[in-house]
């Protein structure tokens, strides 16, 4: 019998891995045939320091630390624009995000192709890094393995039971038992949850869809920051000599393995376009995630308070990769008896008994 039978194999359940694997012994069950394979692999990935709720703030600050040493950051820089007509959501958007207004010429040397007939505001912040998405979840499954953790894939999981001393979980690959559960199933979190016999808590995946456009008019696009509308209605972000520009929907789905929708997309092209002096007259690529938020749009992390041994790590939403190392930590000290690094008040935002 196992320790912890982790059951999810994105950004959340890896992280897990590495730390509980410090704790006891570790097996992680994905469905899917290779690791990260819904919304961790399909991440736009930024850390910003500011990017989310209080909560959320607290775990990228714990994260910091983690992803230098990892080497999984390197500078872009994350820079704000919006119109007359979009004001108070910019001012909002500055406010939130603690970022400095900048000229327009100095957003026209950052980003060549905005079009200053409609964009006449914008704000900066340096301080933006993109993350090396691939290498942050090969490090935490490198640690995990390496603390003797199993890693296996093909393994959905059919049924949950509970047993004398734990948990008893079939899947497609086998049959695990283990002392404690833990969810960090994604956008399957309460479908696991309700195998389990607990009560879902209201997790709602939200569908995200993307486009990779060459870069404009050939321009080299590797030093340009990424590109926020003012109340996030649209994005754009350098990537391998091209540009990801999203539409940023969040549109209700059920569970599943998600793809763009068409007609999302060509709006979300057009409100990009309209920011910029570039048509877009082709893509590359396209493809859509599911964002998993719980009913306050804050991760839920920590041990059920109504069902001993089941533990949720969830609800990441779009924080995943910048909040993990942050998130799996304050998971282990939790589970290990320790004090988490973050304040007693930021760790009871993030409680499962607040839902309870």
């Amino acid at each position: 019998m196992k320790d912890f039978v982790i059951i999810g194999g994105g950004i959340a359940g890896l992280s897990a891995a590495a730390r509980l694997s410090a704790l006891g012994s570790v097996t992680v069950l994905e469905r899917e045939d290779a690791l990260a394979y819904h919304a961790s692999g399909r991440s736009a990935a930024l850390f910003e320091e500011h990017y989310g709720k209080p909560s959320t703030i607290a775990l990228n600050r714990a994260s910091l630390d983690y992803h230098r040493t990892a080497d999984v950051l390197s500078p872009r820089g994350l820079m704000l624009v919006g119109s007359k007509g979009e004001a108070d959501l910019f001012a909002a958007d500055v406010q939130a995000m603690q970022m400095d207004k900048i000229t327009m010429d100095a957003a026209l040397a950052l980003f060549p192709v905005l079009n200053p007939a409609q964009v006449d505001r914008a704000a900066y912040d340096p301080g933006a890094w993109d993350i090396d998405t691939d290498r942050l979840i090969q490090t935490f499954a490198k640690t995990a393995r390496g603390n003797g953790a199993q890693i296996v894939t093909k393994a959905e999981v059919i049924q949950i039971s509970r047993t004398a001393t734990g948990w008893a979980i079939r899947t497609q690959a086998g049959e695990y038992e283990a002392r404690q559960l833990v969810n960090a199933a994604g956008a399957w979190v309460d479908v696991i949850a309700q195998m389990a016999g607990m009560a879902p808590l209201g997790f709602q995946p939200l569908r995200r869809s993307m486009a990779r456009i060459p870069a404009p008019d050939g321009h080299d696009v590797r030093a340009w920051p990424m590109v926020f509308g003012a109340g996030e209605g649209w994005y754009a972000k350098p990537d391998a000599g091209a540009l990801i520009v999203s539409p940023a929907e969040e549109d209700p789905a059920a569970p599943h393995d998600a793809y763009a929708d068409d007609m999302v997309l060509a709006e979300g092209l057009a409100r990009y376009e309209a920011n910029v002096t570039t048509p877009v007259t082709r893509l590359l690529a396209s493809w859509a995630g599911l964002r998993t938020f719980s009913p306050d749009r804050t991760l839920v992390l920590g041990p059920d308070p109504a069902q001993a041994g089941f533990i949720w790590c969830a609800g990441q939403g779009g924080y995943g990769m910048q909040s993990a190392p942050g998130a799996s930590q304050l998971l282990a000290d939790l589970v290990g008896g320790n004090t988490p690094a973050i304040g007693p008040d930021m760790v009871a935002a993030l409680a499962p008994d607040r839902f309870r």
